[in-house]
C-alpha cells in the first residue's frame, strides 16, 4: 500500500525525489521552489541539514505545493524516492547562478568546475563528466532563455557554427551568445537578446569556451 511505503522514505531519498522532480520538469531546485510559490532558497542543499548535521526534511505544504505546480501526483513523487538518487535514477551535476560562473573559485583555468560550493541538479548523463549548469538570474538573454531557466554545459562537446556557447573572458566576463564563426585568430558572436549587441573577441581574449547542450524552455 501507499501508506506503507511512504512510512519506508528515507531523508536523502525525499531529497534526491525533490531535486529529480525539478529535472524532469527543467528546473533547478529553487527554480521548483519559486515556480511553486515558496522562497527561492527553500529546497536549497544548506537546508537539508541543520548546523550540528542533523537531517532537515522538506514540510509537506512545500511537497504539496511542488506537486500542484508540476502537475505530479503524490504516487509519482515516491516513484523518484525509489530512486535515492541512485542506481538508474538521475545522474547529479553541479550547478551555480550564472552571475557567479566569472568568480575564479568556481572553474579551472580550461572551464571544468572546481571547489565544493556548487549546487547540485538531478540530470540525465549526457556522457561528460566535467558538465554543469547554470541558473539564468535575470532576462538579459530572452527571449531564448529567461530568468529561472537553466542551461547545461558541456566542456568536451564539439563546438561549430551556429551553436549557443557559454564563453569566459581571461578578465572574468561571461556570457552566453551564439557562435558566428571561429577562426584562428578570433570569434564573431551573436547576442540572444536583440537589444544587445554581438560580440567579436580576439582568441587570446579568452579563458575558456563550451557549447550549451541543453536548455529549459
Amino acid at each position: 500500500m501507499l501508506v506503507e511505503h511512504i512510512a519506508m522514505l528515507t531523508h536523502q531519498g525525499i531529497w534526491a525525489a525533490v531535486d529529480a522532480l525539478a529535472a524532469q520538469n527543467g528546473f533547478t531546485a529553487s527554480g521548483l521552489a519559486k515556480r511553486a510559490g515558496l522562497d527561492a532558497t527553500t529546497f536549497n542543499r544548506s537546508k537539508r541539514t541543520s548546523r550540528d548535521g542533523k537531517p532537515r526534511w522538506p514540510s509537506t505544504e512545500s511537497v504539496s505545493k511542488i506537486l500542484d505546480a508540476t502537475g505530479s501526483t503524490l504516487g509519482d513523487f515516491v516513484s523518484l524516492v525509489d530512486h535515492g538518487g541512485q542506481g538508474d535514477g538521475p545522474f547529479r551535476i553541479p550547478v551555480i547562478g550564472f552571475g557567479l560562473a566569472g568568480d575564479n573559485r568556481f572553474f579551472t583555468e580550461h572551464g571544468v568546475p572546481q571547489g565544493t560550493d556548487w549546487d547540485e541538479v538531478a540530470f540525465p548523463d549526457i556522457g561528460d563528466p566535467s558538465a554543469y549548469a547554470l541558473e539564468v538570474t535575470d532576462d538579459s538573454m530572452s527571449p531564448v532563455y529567461r530568468d529561472g531557466d537553466i542551461v547545461v554545459v558541456s566542456p568536451q562537446a564539439n563546438i561549430r557554427r551556429g551553436d549557443r556557447v557559454v564563453v569566459r573572458t581571461l578578465e572574468g566576463e561571461v556570457m552566453a551568445k551564439q557562435l558566428r564563426r571561429k577562426s584562428a585568430r578570433r570569434i564573431d558572436l551573436q547576442s540572444l537578446n536583440p537589444d544587445y549587441p554581438g560580440r567579436v573577441l580576439d582568441i587570446d581574449e579568452i579563458g575558456w569556451l563550451a557549447r550549451i547542450v541543453w536548455a529549459s524552455q
